[in-house]
This record gives structure tokens, sequence and C-alpha cells, in this order.
């Protein structure tokens, strides 16, 4: 694919963004980007799992759970009361870096946070080291194996955040603050910061379909692409398997953890239904519809259905509709509903009075 190919994508989908902020704002319906912010960073999980199904071919159930302790992380690190931690080594060389965010609570009293910043790095660290040591004997699994595995460890995270007191239980952690990007720009859920963080959500969206864009096009993606069709034909060809599936395992995970820190940010508070099993099952449907090796379909697929679930078109119905579509998918167009082949036999003459399917 030459360069100007790969990059008109790029250039179609930020202008399609630009067209959907005006064109709502000019139709009075500025809060439909609140629901738009949202599906832009769900769609972030989608990127990195688009990129580990449909070109290392490993199936994860579990990116609900990498999504949460991203978000989780982040929200109990920039809510908890960091008053006593600067008294020691540690909080003295943070607050030196600016690590700290001080302000004052309703009562007047001094509230000492860590910098969202900081937040953030720790919780890509500590999303890393998870997936890392879960990778390593998950991906020596295939198939259904592979799908239970993650599957288990979502269901881990799930519970685990269920049954914790300090993450909030139940009721989940709120009043987390805005996370500053550059002096006078943050994300948050301020009404009338819609569209500043409507084009935040949009453009980290895309840098990232980009990266993985150009990852894919690269060495790497070759790599990838022949580990999808032969893992045993690319070992043989001196591909090391396991480094690269293993490797792009913690990238796609590290993506999902980012989606979680901007979206809890950006809501002001993070809540256990991130880590439902369901979320995991919804990722790998709208993937599934969009086409598992076609990073374009799977975003625009994502940005539809989370938009229309966000808005509570499906209703209660929510979680069943989703893994209607994935059951569907699998049965009738297991490359994607935007990918040609599996359409095609709707179009080939007849042979021998049946029509042949591809």
């Amino acid at each position: 694919m030459t360069m100007f190919k790969r990059y008109v994508p790029i250039v179609a989908m930020a202008l399609i963004g630009i067209g959907i902020q005006l064109g709502v704002t000019a139709a009075g319906k500025v809060f439909y980007l609140t629901q738009l912010t949202m599906s832009a960073y769900y769609t972030l999980v989608v990127i990195g799992l688009c990129l580990l199904m449909g070109y290392a071919g490993q199936i994860s159930l579990g990116h609900a759970g990498f999504f949460a302790i991203g978000a989780y992380c982040s929200a109990a690190l920039t809510t908890a009361d960091c008053s006593g931690v600067r008294q020691h080594a540690a909080g003295r060389l943070l607050s030196k870096i600016g690590g700290f965010v001080v302000s004052k609570d309703l009562y007047g009293d001094e509230l000492v946070r860590l910098n969202p910043w900081i937040a953030c790095v720790a919780a890509l660290l500590l999303t890393a080291v998870i997936a890392y040591f879960i990778g390593i004997p998950v991906l020596r699994l295939k198939g259904h194996y592979l799908a239970m595995a993650t599957l288990g460890f979502g269901s881990i995270i799930s519970k685990i955040i269920v049954g914790s007191s300090f993450l909030g239980g139940a009721d989940g952690i709120s009043g987390v603050p805005a996370f500053p990007l550059v002096p006078g720009v943050s994300v948050n859920g301020d009404m009338n910061a819609r569209i500043p963080n409507f084009y935040i959500a949009w453009g980290l969206m895309l840098l990232f379909a980009l990266l993985m864009s150009n990852l894919v096009h690269s060495r790497v993606g070759r790599a990838l692409r022949s580990i999808h069709g032969n893992e045993e034909a690319a070992a043989t060809m001196g591909v090391d398997t396991a480094r690269y599936k293993l490797n792009l395992f913690v990238i796609s995970a590290m993506i999902a953890a980012i989606a979680g820190i901007f979206l809890t940010h950006y809501n002001g508070g993070v809540g256990p239904s991130e880590a439902a099993i369901m979320k995991s099952v919804r990722y790998v449907a709208i993937v599934a519809v969009g086409g598992m090796a076609n990073l374009w379909g799977a975003i625009l697929t994502s940005m539809v259905l989370n938009f229309l679930s966000l808005r509570g078109y499906f209703g209660s119905y929510d979680d069943a509709v989703f893994g209607l579509i994935l059951v569907g998918m699998m049965l009738f167009a297991p490359h994607g509903i935007l990918v040609k082949k599996d359409w095609r036999f709707l179009f080939q003459k007849p042979v021998n009075g049946k029509n042949d399917s591809v």
C-alpha cells in the first residue's frame, strides 16, 4: 500500500469528525457530542482488539478487564488523599516534579491529590505488567481455549472490583478530577466543554488508528499476518511467534487501559459495569461486524453501535443485541459485513443450479 492510500482514511475520518461536530451543533443537538465522545474512547479498545484478533489471530474476552484496570487505577490514585505521602522521600520527590495537585475541598481544607499524569503512567505500567504475566501462559493456548482463559481473567477482575471496598465496590469511584493535557485544555465532563472534549477523543482515536495502521504495514505487521495465517509455518521461517504475540497482547491491553483512563476522567467516575463480561463480548462483536482485519471498518462500526447503545436505542436488551450480533456474524459473515468476500455469493451466477459461496 502506498503512503498516500494509507493516510486517505485518516484524512477522511478527520473530516467526518469535523462534519459530525458542525452538523450536530447546527442542528442544536450538541448533547449528542457526549455520547460520541464516549464512543470514541470505547473505540480505542476496539482498535487494539482488532489488531490482536485480525492480525495475530488471538481472541480475547478479557479486554474489559484491562479497560477497568486502567480506569480504576487512575481513579483510585487521583481521588485518594495524599497529604501524608508528601512527608516521605518519594512524596518529596513527586512534589518537586509536580506530582501532586493541591486544591480546596467544600469546607476550605487543603486537598492533596496525585497528578493525573502520574496516575496515568502508574496505571499503564500496572496494566503492562499484568498483561505480560497473564499473556505468558495464556497465549500458549489457541482457539476456544484461549477465549475461555481470557474470559476467566476478565471475570476475576470484575469480581475483585465488586468485592473491594477501596475500589468503591458496587458503587464504583466518583469525584475523579479532570485530566489536564495542556494549560487551558483538559479532559472533563463540563457541558460547556463538549466540543473540545469531542475533538480530544476523536483525535486520540485517529492517533492510535494511525499508529496501528503504520504497524500493520511494517515488517512487524507482515510477521503478525504470517502468524495469523499459519503459526507453524511462520515459526519455521524464523518468526519469533511467542514474542510477537506477547508484545501485541501487552500493547493491545495498554490501549484498552488508556481508553479506560481518559473515559474515567471524562465521566468523573467509573463503575463495575465497565469490567463486566458482556463488555468484552461487546468489543469482540464490534470487531467481528467491522471485520477482524479491517481496522477502519471496525472503527466505523464501533462509533455507530456504541453511539446507538449509549443513546439507549437498544433499551434493556442492550447486552442481548450485542450477543445476537456476534452469533449472527459468526454464522453469516465471519469476516465482517464490510468485507466483500462474505457477500460475494449473493452476486455469483448459479452453477449447476446453485450459488457457490466463498
